[in-house]
């Protein structure tokens, strides 16, 4: 037996951690131990302060234990922690699935079912979208992150080891490509692009899928894990409109891009298109574990208890957390102000673009932002992404990287202008660095990234 001592630093909490944590429980990155935030910035256990530009995986959007938030998750924990929903309704709970189907885009009625995670979320649609149908096949895009339960991981594309070791996966699952940049001809424009990836979404269908017998296309409006990267409008219509003829439900995963991230309140706000099902987590309860579906209330009905319940989902001390974080977003503006600081960071980013032959593609969609590293053959390096997000860690601000060569920039929409200035500073500082020369080998444990 491990004989547990009081431990308070980096180094020794990592030391300790590793004796018995799983390697699979983390991607890694930088050795640090977070001991506390406060709104765009994390301390360490060594006490040193960061600006935080990734937002926990864009799960804290309203920032580090925002006042508003802290204050209804206290109040509540003070009058009831927990009562199984899976059983009785609670008060809180009750408010919130009214909210959520306020919020959510959508003309119809609308039905919600609460879970603990975005990756039970997506496995809920999967289930909700069969029932519907009757229909077995479910379609998802090459670069999607899902989740890691079977069914989530199942429609994912992003990373090997969401595959190795661990099959067989769930059956009559399909992956088509996702639009994504790479994906594009040199000289292609959005029209030719558009077409030319809806005929490779087709092709399954016109070789060995039969339509009739698929249950949900479910996709991501901008990928996140998958490089922060937006669909063509055009080739989003193309795809909307062959389930509309097809009767295939159309489902979004808006666990990563929604919430005010891109700049609207959800990814698929900047399409125009009502999604039949929507999956949300990661900030709706500025980080505590919640998640929940809201979609067309005739497919929400299509199951009954207990085919989507969890002893602790939607439990009373998450929901007041999203009630607050839901305030918090109307009342501060954060869905605007993502817009306004997104549009400063897209002017920065482009502007390191035409300085320095290594930053490749800038992607920025709201407070969301994409930006490719390259080598001289304009491929991804990861040595040189890397080497950047390391320096910019030493520097002080938390920057990590996406399929290897992607910095990954989706700060809290809470960041002052001010914080925002200084991240730019030391970003700007970290590429002048590398451009002459001066950045070694990080000096770090393990390997680094994805």
């Amino acid at each position: 037996m491990i004989e547990v001592t009081a431990i308070s630093n980096n180094k020794e909490i990592l030391q300790r951690e590793a004796q018995t944590l799983a390697p699979a429980s983390r991607m890694e990155y930088f050795d640090i131990a977070i001991d506390h935030g406060k709104g765009a910035t994390i301390t360490d256990a060594d006490g040193k302060t960061y600006l935080d530009l990734l937002s926990s995986a864009s799960a804290t959007n309203t920032g580090h234990s925002h006042p508003k938030v802290v204050q209804a998750i206290t109040e509540q924990a003070q009058k009831l922690i927990q009562y199984t929903p899976a059983y009785f309704a609670n008060t809180t709970t009750a408010k919130l699935v009214d909210r959520l189907t306020e919020v959510i885009p959508g003309e119809f009625d609308k039905g919600v079912i609460f879970g603990n995670s975005g990756s039970d979320a997506n496995d809920a649609m999967i289930k909700f979208a069969r029932a519907y149908t009757g229909r077995s096949y479910i379609v998802s895009f090459t670069g999607a992150y899902h989740g890691s339960t079977y069914g989530s991981i199942t429609v994912s594309g992003v990373s090997l080891n969401m595959t190795r070791k661990i099959g067989p996966l769930l059956p009559n699952v399909v992956k088509v490509p996702y639009p994504d940049h790479l994906q594009r001809k040199a000289g292609e424009n959005d029209h030719d692009f558009s077409l030319r990836m809806f005929e490779q979404f087709k092709l399954p269908f016109e070789t060995y899928l039969p339509a009739d017998e698929t249950a949900m296309v479910l996709i991501e409006p901008i990928q996140g894990d998958g490089g922060i990267v937006k669909a063509p409008q055009e080739y989003m219509d193309l795809v909307y409109d062959f389930t509309r003829k097809n009767g295939i439900v159309f489902a979004v995963d808006e666990v990563n891009q929604g919430l005010g991230r891109t700049g609207k309140w959800w990814s698929i706000d900047n399409f125009g298109i009502e999604p039949d099902l929507m999956a949300i987590g990661k900030s709706i309860a500025s980080g505590l574990p919640l998640s929940a579906v809201v979609g067309r209330k005739e497919i929400m009905d299509a199951l009954q208890a207990p085919a989507n319940t969890y002893t602790t989902a939607g439990n009373p001390v998450t929901a007041a957390a999203a009630l607050a974080t839901l305030d918090v977003i109307k009342e501060e503006k954060l869905v605007e102000r993502s817009a306004h600081l997104g549009a400063k960071a897209k002017a920065f980013f482009e502007g390191l673009q035409a300085k320095y032959d290594f930053i490749g593609n800038v992607r920025m969609y709201g407070f969301d932002g994409g930006i490719d590293i390259v080598g001289p053959d304009g491929k991804g390096d990861v040595a040189i992404t890397n080497r950047l997000i390391y320096r910019i860690f030493e520097l002080g601000a938390i920057m990590i990287s996406l399929r290897g060569s992607t910095l990954r920039f989706q700060p809290p929409l809470v960041m002052t202008d001010q914080e925002l200035e200084q991240a730019f500073a030391m970003i700007e500082q970290a590429c002048a660095e590398e451009a002459a020369g001066k950045l070694g080998e990080p000096k770090k444990s393990g390997h680094i990234g994805w």
